[in-house]
């Protein structure tokens, strides 16, 4: 395939509207003029197909409307349907020049095809496909519409393509109106979403069994409970809930071929939330939150505004995505959305890690050998994350180039679905490491010596002496009957209890 032909199909990708919903609904949309066509993007979708039910897509209450200056000619409005492997099926070009969708008098005397209608190429898998409907106006009427519940039937698994398009010039400025239902063999859910159905099912059963462990211990354990054991609790409910929502969304999606806005919200809503809390959870730990200082301090404020911001990035961009239709915005719109949400995960990687060292050093100068080993496991977790994000950003990039026309729909969910199982892994280690016991308050914040150094470190203090000499100060041993003490020379002194 030429450079020109790639060319005309990645503007044909670009102009497809991959619907966020299986009953698309149009409203007086218009065409858009595509080389030497009019043309306005139906759908874009994967339909899988099965024996024990149909698969199709439906026309309802299609009806177009063209301007005034039109009315006089017989103008005509072909419906396209055609997988995605046949898109080279769509279209044809004289001379290896500019490819055209629309026939023109030097291309009916090339490829026989018919002047002023879509050339159509039969697909080597099946001469009936590219499927082409034709639809006239009658002359002197300004509107035309198709038969009501007209159905194609779909009978192999592919990724479909639906298209409108006027070869006539004279349609310049046509509208259409009405809505077309895709239906899988096991439901309205969109193929490339319907793994994901049964993936919050799977999700939601994970963060059911790491709920009751942690919760388990939390009630057990509720009067030796750190303020960071609630912050983490928060985020394990909010996890929970989120994967319940979500598969009760994809479900009701599934049975109906609608998502509705107040649902979809309170999905995103809540996914926000959770994103927000347990990114800050992740900050707090790595600052020492309730181990190495009580509070964040003047930090505080920059937290929470940090927070506040970030959730209403995320939850614009999820909003738009999710319940908008992001394919109608352009790459420039998208790219304001996407960036501020890009910019601010990475701010708060290189705080977590600036403050995550910070706090390692204190350890070791304090030399807390428990709290230490706790926040080196937890470094080397979150350097794996950080490892793993970047990676599978680099394969999601790739994954997208090389498949510019969604040929690989029925993998496409691993995309969504990976950070879902990775911020799950690393809300385990969280869990795991921090998790409510009898010596939760050990690895608490203390003002006590005990905070300087650990109860095993801590059974002498030394001092140096003028001449250089190591002497011990002071020793106690507690016994039942007194305190034993060392002085400087070594004189044994005890003091009796009453």
């Amino acid at each position: 395939m030429g450079m020109d032909s790639y060319i005309f199909l990645l503007i044909l990708t670009f102009l497809l509207k991959p619907g966020n919903a299986s009953i698309h609904v149009y409203n007086k949309e218009s065409f858009n003029e595509v080389g030497n066509s009019y043309l306005l993007s139906g759908g874009s979708e994967g339909i899988s197909t099965s024996s024990h039910s149909r698969s199709f897509v439906r026309f309802d209450n299609i009806t177009f409307r063209r301007p005034k200056s039109a009315a006089k000619s017989r103008g005509l409005i072909q419906v396209v349907l055609f997988e995605a492997a046949d898109r080279n099926n769509i279209g044809g070009s004289a001379y290896g020049g500019q490819r055209s969708i629309c026939c023109t008098s030097d291309l009916s005397k090339l490829q026989g095809c018919k002047q002023g209608e879509v050339i159509r190429i039969p697909s080597a898998n099946d001469l009936n496909w590219p499927i082409i409907l034709k639809l006239h106006f009658s002359r002197n009427s300004l509107s035309t519409s198709m038969k009501n519940h007209e159905e194609i039937s779909i009978s192999k698994t592919g990724m479909y393509n639906l298209f409108f398009i006027a070869c006539d010039p004279k349609l310049k400025g046509v509208v259409m109106s009405g809505k077309t239902v895709w239906k899988n063999s096991d439901g309205y859910l969109p193929g490339r979403m319907a793994p994901l159905m049964r993936f919050y099912v799977f999700m939601s059963l994970v963060y059911l069994l790491l709920a009751v462990i942690w919760f388990t211990q939390y009630i057990r354990f509720r009067k030796d409970i750190l303020q960071l054991q609630h912050c983490i609790s928060a985020v394990v409910g909010l996890g929970l809930f989120q994967m319940i929502l979500w598969y009760f969304e994809y479900a009701n999606f599934n049975s109906t071929g609608m998502r509705p806005v107040v649902l979809t919200t309170w999905v995103v809503t809540v996914g926000a939330v959770r994103k927000t809390i347990a990114r800050l959870l992740v900050l707090c730990v790595s600052m020492g939150y309730g181990v190495v200082r009580p509070t964040l301090g003047g930090l505080t404020s920059k937290v929470l505004l940090l927070g506040i911001t970030y959730f209403l990035a995320s939850e614009l961009l999820d909003i738009t995505e999710y319940v908008g239709t992001i394919n109608d915005l352009s790459g420039r719109a998208r790219l304001f959305l996407v960036l501020p949400d890009a910019l601010l995960d990475a701010f708060l990687i290189l705080w977590i890690f600036t403050a995550l060292s910070k706090t390692l050093e204190q350890l070791q100068v304090k030399r807390s050998a428990v709290k230490l080993d706790i926040y080196r496991k937890f470094s080397n977790a979150l350097a794996a994350v950080v490892f793993a994000s970047v990676a599978w950003i680099a394969y999601e990039l790739y994954f997208k180039a090389t498949d510019p026309f969604s040929e690989r729909w029925q993998s496409a969910w691993i995309i969504t679905a990976f950070w879902d199982i990775l911020a799950f892994a690393l809300l385990c280690v969280i869990c795991y490491l921090w998790a409510p016991s009898q010596s939760s308050q050990r690895y608490a914040y203390s003002e006590e010596l005990g905070e300087e150094f650990d109860e095993e470190e801590a059974q002498s203090l030394t001092r140096e002496k003028p001449d250089g000499d190591i002497s011990l100060v002071e020793k106690k041993e507690k016994s039942v009957g007194g305190t034993r003490v060392l002085d400087e020379d070594g004189e044994a002194e005890e003091d009796k209890r009453e």
